[in-house]
């Protein structure tokens, strides 16, 4: 990618060759073709005549077009001075020449000639014209192409925008076809027919150009400028940007959309042709989402008072009942009617590519910007924009980046809502500590920003309605019924709050079991998954991610080996891509399993593995997945059967948010008319499940002071950042509007909250991130805190404070003796801290990795604390007399994983030769980059570090896309990366090697 022009030079080399071919007579010139100098037939120059058009550059670049290839004009030259040749050959065989009765044989060859000429400038202006026809039919007609481009569209609706073309284009091809064969006839008509100087009259043996022939060249001359001329002009000219018919789809649109935003600003009851939105948001519905009609509860919700109000809401209802289209309903809202941005925060990284990719195509048809906020993707703060909206859909952590940039911008009031997903991560550690403090700066900051939060399992909503101003909406509505069993030795029990013990007896499994079956299955799930499969769907839900792997091989040995026969061939074309994403390696249990339908989920497979998986269990080539909790809270996969393997994850007794979560999968609406739940349960667990079943929903709870350094005292040194608050009494005023704050009475009798705030600030001022002095002992105290360079780079790189001292040492130190011969040194300084305590290095391939190193790379090892010796003896096994910071040892191990995965680029090889599950490998790399990113932000902000500016800018690219470096300016070529989703970087580079070698039609090549 590095030589461009060779690659391109490469492309048209038959043009090029051509174009050599063709002028043998001609002086080799710099000036364009059109203006270049002629030979007279003796020898000597002819003046060119100066085309009409007077710019001094080349518009062509050297070439007769823009496509480096031969131009009507250039072929209406060529045989013009063909035929001025053999006109002249004739004269001087004929001694004669009579006006107006050419030769025949020279009437033949001009034919011919303007034939040929004719086939190839239709189908170049065919090119031309279908080309800039398909790129002003993508320009939205309301906005001036400038800011179209501008907008710099997002990669996922710009892959939408190509689909769309591509079915349009086949209808605008005839009508172009037809207005360039009516344009080229015209053109050629009139130069086929030329007219010479009725005066003229030629001298036998002059060698010099007849005068009927000046005359005569001068005409084509002139009519070649002419040409040319009108070109041009119609180059520059304004043309229409979109069709006829676009545009007035576009301009209805407009209106309904001023209308609709009209009903919304008013307080009247009339709620617009659909919900306040342009009548097409119900036909894109229908289009992409098969929706033709809401539920009644999606009605009542969406035409609620609080709702017109622009007052906060909260609503809770079982999973599958539809809560996502009311937050979308919301957001279109938003975007169309308000202009106002909107921010919608998801729990994971796989559920924000899943929304972005589903409503980039909402964007393009509609017109507003849809942009990823996950990994290591996303602006800081995002571009403003002229004409459109922005939807972000972010992860709770790059939310809270986004909203503290927009804050430090001024541009919070530009965030009109903010619509937040699984709302019960409130109280889940670190990640819930992050959202509270996203909700309470966006509550504090702004008055204008409505804020919508849904959950299918909240309890104590009266803290959340308190901490969010919010009214709130409940339903026990399920678009299918949902039935609860559970399973004690070969007896089914029914869930019944109405009965004594909570259950009532079923029915028993009528399955026969041998008595090797017996010992293989003692829980019968074999007995309980062949009830379903494979008419049905079922998804089993297991403890831990091996226990998955086992299930689903035990099923597949005992199961009728007639299961196999059902789309036999779609299996086999599974088999076939997941062995292609595995670049020719595929999981042998996989391989087993699939044929029968049958196979497991979780995090050990790769991100491509779990996609495909999921796709064909959706399409129903799969009807059984074996699966962890994690499915549970991704993607929306819903079964005929849920079953719980045990009341287990990992080793943690089942939560009730938990069990509620899986068992929600059962019953696929449309589909089923009923979902069933089967939880396998021992006889001594029967209590706990009893109490698990009929329990309430477990309460939300703050997470900021459990997590002090993610919590408390990250909150305290951003709101000093920020300015948001910057003396105590502002401190506490923010305090007491955090969910923290609405439960402070919770909090022990010997520390209030005011303690609470005084103990953090004196820690950061004590860790210099803040500046100033503590006094009084209330709250009133006026002294104004500060933030340092470190602090604001802390904050805003959002690194942990319980790790940005030893980040800040380790990047003073590498200062000192930056290894730069590869990017190892670069690669250890970011690999995440939390995922240094997960890793249990094999010695041996720590040992034989070190070893594979050249002698600088192992100097890395010696700076950061890391002695050959130490690895060799444990290795060997030898004792240790001096101990070893195993976070350290671990963060190094963990450094060589991704100094190899660069290199090879392969997951498979890479999982294989350090042991781990390609998962893990995955999920390291999608945690290095977006840490590098933490990392590149946190060195921005500190002169001291700016050499690693552009160091981690390059290194975080190479760890987003893992490809080799001269691919990286290629993958972030708009909607590249998705496009290649499936392919092989290996073939890609290949490719690219191959536009790369020097052409050897080139002189100087070898």
């Amino acid at each position: 990618m590095a030589e461009p022009g060779p690659a391109v030079r490469r492309r048209s080399r038959s043009a090029s060759a051509r174009k050599r071919s063709r002028a043998p007579t001609q002086p080799c010139a710099a000036a364009s073709p059109l203006a270049r100098k002629r030979l007279s037939p003796g020898g000597e120059e002819a003046p060119a005549e100066s085309p009409c058009n007077n710019d001094s550059e080349d518009m062509f670049g050297g070439h007769d077009s823009f496509y480096e290839d031969d131009s009507l004009l250039a072929q209406i030259d060529d045989m013009e001075q063909a035929n001025l040749q053999d006109k002249h050959m004739d004269i001087k065989a004929a001694g004669e020449f009579t006006l107006g009765n050419p030769q025949s044989g020279i009437d033949r060859r001009k034919q011919s000639d303007f034939s040929a000429s004719e086939n190839a400038a239709v189908h170049k202006v065919e090119k031309a014209d279908s080309s800039q026809m398909t790129e002003n039919d993508l320009v939205d007609s309301n906005e001036e192409p400038g800011d179209f481009i501008l907008d710099d569209l997002p990669s996922s609706q710009l892959l939408y925008l190509d689909k769309m073309d591509e079915l349009s284009s086949a209808s605008r091809k005839s009508a172009v076809t037809a207005r360039s064969n009516n344009c080229v006839n015209s053109c050629l008509g009139k130069i086929s027919s030329p007219s010479f100087c009725h005066d003229a009259e030629p001298r036998e043996g002059n060698t010099e150009v007849p005068t009927g022939s000046k005359c005569d060249s001068s005409k084509i001359e002139s009519l070649k400028d002419h040409l040319k001329s009108a070109m041009t002009g119609n180059a520059k000219a304004q043309t229409p940007l979109v069709s006829k018919t676009k545009q007035l789809k576009d301009a209805v649109l407009s209106e309904e959309i001023c209308v609709a935003r009209k009903a919304i600003e008013s307080s009247s009851d009339d709620i617009g042709p659909f919900y306040g939105l342009p009548s097409k948001v119900k036909d894109l519905l229908k289009q992409f989402r098969g929706i033709e009609a809401l539920y009644e509860w999606q009605h009542d919700c969406l035409t609620l008072k609080s709702l017109q109000q622009r007052k906060n809401l909260i609503y809770s209802l079982p999973t599958s009942g539809g809560k996502t289209l009311v937050a979308e309903v919301l957001i279109l809202q938003e975007l169309l009617c308000r202009q106002k941005d909107v921010l919608m925060i998801l729990p994971y990284v796989a559920i924000v590519q899943e929304k972005v990719w589903g409503l980039s195509s909402f964007g393009v048809e509609l017109g507003f910007l849809v942009e990823e906020y996950a990994g290591s993707k996303g602006r800081f703060p995002p571009i403003k924009r002229r004409m459109k909206s922005s939807l972000y859909i972010a992860t709770i952590e790059k939310g809270h980046a986004l909203v503290n940039s927009l804050i430090e911008a001024g541009r919070i009031d530009h965030l009109g809502l903010v619509v937040v997903d699984e709302l019960h991560m409130l109280g889940e550690g670190s990640r819930g500590a992050t959202l509270e403090m996203t909700l309470a700066k966006i509550l504090y900051t702004s008055k204008n920003t409505q804020i919508i939060g849904m959950s299918a399992t909240l309890n104590n909503v009266g803290d959340l309605q308190k901490f969010l101003q919010a009214d709130y909406y409940t339903n026990n509505f399920r678009p299918v019924e949902l039935k609860e069993y559970i399973k004690i030795r070969d007896t089914i029990y029914e869930v019944d709050s109405k009965a004594e013990n909570g259950f009532s007896f079923s029915r028993v499994l009528s399955f026969k079991y041998s008595s090797d079956l017996e010992k293989a299955d003692p829980d019968h799930v074999i007995a309980l998954v062949t009830e379903v499969i494979p008419k049905y769907s079922c998804l089993i839900f297991c403890p831990t991610k091996q226990n998955c792997e086992n299930v689903a091989s035990m099923v597949c040995k005992y199961l009728n080996k007639e299961l196999s026969a059902p789309k036999e061939k779609e299996k086999q074309e599974l088999i076939k891509n997941l062995r292609t994403i595995g670049n020719g390696s595929i999981c042998p249990v996989l391989k087993h399993t699939i044929p029968f339908g049958i196979a497991y989920h979780h995090s050990g497979l790769t991100n491509d593995e779990r996609k495909i998986i999921e796709e064909a269990y959706s399409a129903g080539v799969l009807c059984l997945l074996a699966c962890t909790a994690t499915l549970a809270a991704g993607v929306n996969l819903p079964a005929r059967r849920v079953i719980l393997r045990a009341p287990y994850v990992a080793r943690e007794f089942l939560k009730k948010n938990q069990y509620k979560q899986m068992i929600g999968r059962a019953g696929r609406a449309g589909i089923d008319n009923a979902g069933e739940s089967i939880l396998i349960v021992q006889e001594k667990e029967k209590q706990l499940v009893r109490d698990l079943v009929n329990s309430p929903l477990e309460n939300c709870y703050s997470s900021l002071l459990p997590e002090l350094t993610k919590g408390v005292q990250s909150l305290l040194l951003s709101l000093v950042g920020l300015k948001i608050a910057v003396t105590l009494e502002e401190i506490y005023s923010f305090m007491c509007h955090t969910l923290l704050g609405v439960q402070q009475h919770l909090l022990p009798k010997e520390k209030s909250l005011l303690d609470i705030i005084k103990e953090g600030v004196e820690n950061l001022i004590e860790n210099g991130l803040l500046k100033g002095k503590m006094s009084g002992k209330d709250h009133n105290s006026q002294s104004i805190l500060t933030i340092t360079q470190l602090g604001k780079a802390t904050y805003k790189g959002s690194i942990d404070l319980a790790y940005c001292s030893a980040l800040y040492r380790e990047l003073k130190k590498g200062l000192e003796g930056l290894v730069l011969e590869s990017n190892l040194h670069l690669l250890y300084l970011t690999i995440p801290y939390d995922m240094i305590y997960s890793c249990n290095p094999d010695w041996m391939i720590y040992l034989r990795q070190f070893n594979q190193l050249s002698a600088a790379e192992q100097k890395v090892a010696d700076i950061v604390g890391v002695p050959e010796s130490f690895i060799t003896k444990k290795a060997s096994g030898q004792a240790i007399r001096k101990n070893v910071d195993s976070a350290i040892v671990n963060r190094l191990y963990l450094s060589f994983v991704l100094y190899t995965l660069l290199r090879e680029t392969n997951v498979w090889s890479v999982s294989e030769k350090f042991n781990m599950s390609r998962g893990y490998v995955q999920s390291l790399l999608t945690s290095a980059a977006s840490f590098a990113s933490c990392v590149l932000r946190f060195c921005e902000e500190l002169e001291e570090f700016w050499v690693y500016k552009a160091l981690l800018t390059e290194l975080t690219k190479q760890l987003t896309y893992c490809v080799k470096t001269e691919l990286i300016p290629l993958m972030e070529v708009a909607g590249v990366l998705e496009m290649l989703l499936s392919e092989k970087a290996e073939a890609l580079q290949e490719e690219v090697d191959e536009l790369l070698r020097m052409p050897t039609d080139i002189p100087g090549a070898c």
